[in-house]
């Protein structure tokens, strides 16, 4: 395949990962965040356990102290950022989420230069600045009123802590598959499966009973979405994106998902886009080019 249709793939791939924040906006309306995170990922297992075993068919099954790091990726990134991204849906907007969400690297930066040694560069330090200027006026919409009473929307934290956790969650699993020799596709199809047993008791402690039977056709196809579209073929194509055309240009494709969020947004759930949000989100991305540069290997939130 050429290296121009591999490029076209990505661009797919990042209005997948964009529509997660459209159907998720429309999902929270019916399911609760413990049930979306349950269903998003079960429905999604036998589609990347079919994946893991046709290509990793000799060393699918994890051994070992491999478990543990499956565990704790499983249970700080997949699980944590799933729960804390719906439940920030339930009182923020998509763009404002997909806007946070798109911090990411440069969160991954900024933790890995305080927790993990990694030095702090001009670049790394001006780009840092540049994004997370971007969330304050995204998160404050340049309201003087919210800045000085300190009175932000509960939905922005949500997803600025969700963001936190993912990029935990990716310092540490680059870190455990060197340590633990685990595959990028192990860890996927892994830590989607232990997300799926945690939340059993919590999906459980929802009560489905008062929810299930209200639920629509439009609830479940947004979850199939999310599932399918989302999970699973998003990170098929972005596995074999990383083959053909390697991880730095791979991961120039996801700033797309902020911009094609928007776009959705603003046409499908008649959100506003303002001029302050503008701003924030060309200094968001901004930020994350500079600040990432030489560091694309870092994974993103989605």
């Amino acid at each position: 395949m050429s290296e121009n249709k591999v490029c076209l793939l990505m661009v797919f791939t990042a209005l997948f990962w964009s529509g997660a924040f459209i159907t998720g906006k429309m999902a929270v309306l019916e399911f609760p965040p413990f049930a979306l995170t349950f269903f998003r990922f079960l429905f999604a297992l036998p589609f990347i356990f079919f994946l893991l075993y046709s290509r990793e068919k000799e060393k699918w099954l994890p051994k070992g102290r491999q478990w543990i790091a499956l565990m704790i990726l499983g249970v700080v990134g997949t699980f944590f950022y799933h729960v804390l991204f719906f439940s920030a849906l339930r009182y923020t907007t998509a763009i404002n989420s997909s806007l946070i969400g798109a911090t990411n690297p440069v969160l991954t930066t900024l933790m890995a230069v305080l927790f993990f040694n990694e030095s702090l560069t001009k670049k790394r330090l001006i780009g840092i600045i540049f994004s997370f200027s971007g969330v304050f006026l995204i998160v404050t919409n340049a309201d003087w009123q919210l800045i000085s009473t300190f009175s932000f929307n509960p939905g922005d934290v949500l997803m600025f802590s969700a963001v936190m956790s993912w990029a935990l969650y990716a310092l540490l699993s680059r870190s455990y598959m060197q340590k633990y020799s685990l595959s990028p596709l192990m860890v996927t199809s892994y830590t989607f499966l232990i997300c799926v047993l945690i939340s059993i008791p919590f999906v459980i402690g929802e009560n489905p009973a008062s929810y299930l039977p209200k639920t629509s056709v439009y609830g479940w196809l947004s979850i199939l979405y999310m599932s399918i579209f989302a999970s699973v073929l998003g990170y098929l194509i972005q596995l074999f994106a990383i083959e053909k055309i390697g991880a730095s240009r791979a991961a120039v494709f996801v700033n797309l998902v902020p911009i094609f969020t928007i776009i959705q947004s603003v046409f499908i759930l008649g959100e506003s886009f303002t001029f302050f949000k503008c701003i924030g989100a060309l200094s968001i991305i901004t930020g994350v080019y500079m600040a990432t540069r030489s560091d694309r290997q870092v994974q993103v939130s989605k």
